[in-house]
């Protein structure tokens, strides 16, 4: 069995399959290492959607690098489809935020302006328009800001589908394996240690999602991110109640296929309990029935929680570890790691082939929010 690889990916979610993907589509010989069950944690909780300008307000750092990788999921389904046999199930229906509140159609027309400096697409609604659009959405609703970029994928399958495609370009993908610590020498990196033994590489990626800052204290590292659990729930209807994803400061409403809606989600910081809880869920009811009240008359399907990573300023850490060459970083993705996942794959292969990235991750180095060694 061979023990020697170009590089090691540790987390089989969807920043970790990106970017076996991206390095084995470089012909890149790549192992990725999974504590658990591929797409086992936050990407298998994610209802999926793309919002780069649902979530951000159409400047700074993070929404170049958000638009950019929404921009890439057309060709990447198909890319994925031949590779893995996987559809991702994309859909370009755009997105509506809505206002309950003047306040928010005020705080809407502030943000539309900002989306129309940038160049991006956004339309305001009143709430009959809307509800052209959309019949089901209350009469609560005062208007929506109609964001037609933005749109959503199947979570899972994105994960998978970066994973089987990354072994279908030659990467070996090993579940229920846990790197117990790593191998380095001088501040260069050499291999890790796992519960199979060892195996070694001088290019080792922390992409464990909430789990990176506990593997990483191991080495001594000081803690980078903190976990936020988000609860979720889903229900199903005889015919589709909606076909855009509906989105608010309060829940989100993720119409998918055959008449299922992801309703999501909570934010409970500094846990990593994945129990959902009745408070939680009950809160996502109340606040999806105040957008779309038929929901209560849907089929029940069930709730489950996701545990994601958060930095402190809210941007994610892409870059190499300033003390240890080799030791790569991709984590703190936070809401966004399923549209974020495209150009985080491209962006971490460029830094590990020792190539420029096409984006300037200034913003994202992890030196900006750890104390450098002495």
């Amino acid at each position: 069995m061979n023990r020697t690889f170009e590089a090691i990916v540790v987390g089989g979610g969807v920043i970790g399959g990106s970017i076996a993907y991206s390095l084995a589509k470089r012909g890149m010989e790549v192992l990725l290492l999974e504590k658990g069950r591929l797409a086992g944690q936050a990407s298998g909780a994610a209802a999926g959607m793309l919002g780069a300008q649902a979530e951000l307000e159409g400047e700074g750092p993070l929404f170049l690098l958000a638009k950019t990788s929404r921009a890439m999921f057309n060709g990447l389904a198909d890319e994925l489809k031949i590779a893995s046999g996987i559809d991702i199930e994309l859909v370009n229906k755009g997105m509506l935020k809505l206002a309950l509140t003047d306040k928010e159609q005020q705080e809407h027309r502030r943000i539309l302006e900002v989306h129309r400096q940038n160049n991006e697409r956004a339309e305001l609604l009143t709430g009959d328009e809307a509800r052209r659009r959309e019949p089901a959405i209350s009469s609560e609703v005062m208007g929506a800001m109609y964001l037609e970029r933005d749109g959503q994928v199947a979570a899972p399958q994105l994960a998978l589908g970066f994973l089987k495609s990354a072994e279908a370009f030659g990467s070996v993908i090993k579940e229920d394996v846990e790197v117990q610590s790593f191998h380095s020498s001088k501040g260069i990196m050499t291999g890790v240690a796992t519960s199979e033994g060892d195996f070694m590489s001088a290019n080792i990626v922390v992409a464990g999602g909430a789990w990176s800052e506990v593997l990483l204290s191991k080495m001594g590292l000081p803690t980078i991110t903190h976990p936020v659990k988000g609860e979720c729930f889903s229900v199903r209807t005889e015919t589709p109640l909606l076909s855009s994803t509906i989105f608010t400061s309060g829940c989100y409403l993720v119409p998918k296929k055959d008449g299922r809606i992801i309703v999501g989600a909570t934010v409970i910081p500094n846990t990593f309990n994945p129990q959902t809880t009745v408070k939680g869920i009950s809160l996502l009811k109340e606040n999806a029935k105040k957008l779309v009240p038929s929901i209560e008359e849907a089929e029940w399907e069930g709730a489950w929680a996701g545990i994601r990573p958060q930095t402190a300023d809210g941007l994610p850490f892409m870059s190499e570890h300033p003390d240890y060459s080799g030791l790569f970083i991709a984590t703190g993705h936070y809401r966004n790691g399923i549209l974020l996942s495209p150009i985080t794959g491209e962006v971490m292969a460029d830094l590990i082939e020792g190539k420029t990235p096409s984006l300037d991750l200034s913003s994202f180095r992890i030196e900006r929010l750890i104390r450098r060694k002495n």
